[in-house]
């Protein structure tokens, strides 16, 4: 018998019992009914309180005469829970009071000279008011690359805002303080050139610059997503284009409005460029010597009124170096940067001439190596005063490398002519040391020929070998045809 007839025959007409599906009996229906819905409003006041289902299930025992289990409150209570969606407060803004930055992923990239693709990181820039944004990716970010950033995103717009709200990463901040954070010196010198004030987020607070977390989202998503760049020019060509073409154009969801229109609205209440860009630099820290100088580069820079021994902010732009207090930023000094290594940038009316420790030292020096090169470093120091003890040091080290008499003699023909040098006195102890290594030496005599040796045979032999090729010779010539 096959299955389709068992199926038929048990489901005829005459097995089907009547009143199919059977009803269930009201008493039947009622039981279904939890124990604990006559309590529905106790219970629910309850939970809004924030009291879990034990505490309810203790009340409605000894307050309501419940005879139900804790099991039933449990379920009954899952059911009424109510999870309050978590708030934020949305924040709105003036035209051209806020821009929020951050950094994300682009899409992968081919790294130059080689055939491995790697994702570079992704600048985004976002006006709070027209949600406009201006994106870059970079291979990598620095303190000066994060400051340049910034300049391009002005002046994409075409001027700056009042706010930038950044996240506490190091390109921006060095640290991160509610109150006072300290930023990044080149980034601070940048919006200061802006006239822009710094808001960095709270840590662990990303909500507070979420519109510009969104446009990184957005831009990952929608722009870049399954893409591969050949470079990372071609990529920063594209994102230009897909920002003017369509995330300029699109309707924002909460705004209702589109964001190009929103941005013309707000071009004109951005604050005007300055005439000329932000000079970038690098800062270091300083030690004023003895001869109240910094040495920067092999060249010494005059950093009066910084007092001798503290320690001094250099920064060292392309063109010009500036000295400041490291405390209080005060600019303390502006030197041109000097194009030969050596130079020394400190005017004669402060140039100290009393010999200090270090002077005496080096004089002690000298006069051990020789009366002359005592009287040469004397001369340099009363002509160039603690400044010119760079040139003392160079001339009593020589000693470690020739010996003293070379030297002294190398000091005397100096002062003959009249050269106050240390790299003259140097190139005259060389050629003296050479000349007395030369003389020293024998000279060569000249080669002689060996006549008598085992290896050598008589001329005897070779001439009977000439002899015997000779012939051999005449005779392969007679017996050709």
């Amino acid at each position: 018998m096959k299955t389709g007839e068992i199926w038929s025959r048990a489901n005829t007409p005459e097995q089907i019992p009547p009143h199919w599906p059977p009803t269930l009996p009201v008493s039947t229906v009622a039981l279904s009914t939890s124990k604990c819905e006559p309590h529905r409003a106790f219970i629910d006041a309850q939970l809004r309180l924030g009291r879990n289902a034990m505490a309810v299930y203790q009340d409605l025992v000894d307050r309501h005469g419940f005879d139900g289990a804790y099991n039933s409150v449990k379920r009954f209570a899952a059911q009424l829970r109510h999870k309050q969606p978590e708030q934020f407060d949305r924040l709105s803004f003036q035209p051209g009071e806020e821009m929020q930055v951050d950094f994300g992923e682009g899409a992968p990239t081919r790294v130059l000279g080689s055939e491995r693709y790697r994702k570079p990181r992704l600048f985004v820039a976002t006006l709070r008011y027209s949600r406009r944004s201006f994106r870059r990716v970079v291979w990598k970010s620095g303190q000066q690359v994060w400051a340049e950033l910034h300049e391009q995103a002005w002046r994409y717009f075409g001027g700056s805002t009042r706010y930038v709200v950044l996240d506490n990463l190091k390109e921006g901040v060095l640290k991160p303080d509610l109150y006072e954070p300290e930023l990044n010196p080149v980034f601070a010198a940048t919006l200061a050139h802006y006239e822009v004030v710094a808001d960095p987020a709270r840590v662990r607070d990303p909500n507070r610059k979420g519109t510009v977390e969104n446009a990184i989202g957005h831009t990952q998503a929608t722009a870049l997503k399954g893409r591969r760049f050949e470079t990372i020019e071609e990529q920063n060509t594209f994102l230009e284009h897909w920002e003017t073409k369509w995330a300029a154009s699109r309707i924002h969801g909460s705004e209702r409005r589109q964001v190009q229109a929103m941005f013309e609205q707000e071009r004109v209440h951005l604050q005007p460029l300055p005439l000329t860009g932000m000079q970038f630099f690098t800062e270091e820290q300083r030690t004023v010597y003895d001869d109240s100088c910094v040495r920067i580069d092999h060249s010494s820079y005059a950093a009066r009124p910084a007092p001798i021994g503290s320690i001094v902010l250099v920064r060292l732009f392309e063109h010009r170096i500036e000295i400041r207090d490291r405390r209080s930023q005060q600019l303390l000094r502006v030197h041109a940067r000097a194009e030969r290594p050596g130079t020394v940038v400190l005017p004669m009316a402060e140039r100290i001439f009393n010999p200090s420790r270090e002077t005496r030292f080096i004089l002690n020096q000298a006069r051990a190596i020789g009366s002359q090169a005592q009287r040469l470093c004397e001369m340099l120091f009363a002509i160039e005063g603690r400044v010119g003890q760079r040139k003392l040091w160079g001339i009593v080290n020589l000693a470690k490398r020739y010996p003293n008499q070379f030297i002294d003699a190398a000091c005397a023909q100096a002062m003959e002519q009249s050269v106050h040098s240390y790299r003259h006195v140097k190139a005259i102890t060389e050629r003296l040391v050479a000349n007395a290594l030369a003389a020293l030496e024998p000279a060569p005599e000249p080669p002689t020929l060996t006549q008598q040796h085992a290896l050598i045979r008589s001329a005897q032999e070779y001439g009977d070998l000439f002899a015997h090729a000779a012939a051999q010779d005449d005779t392969l010539q007679g017996q050709q045809p």
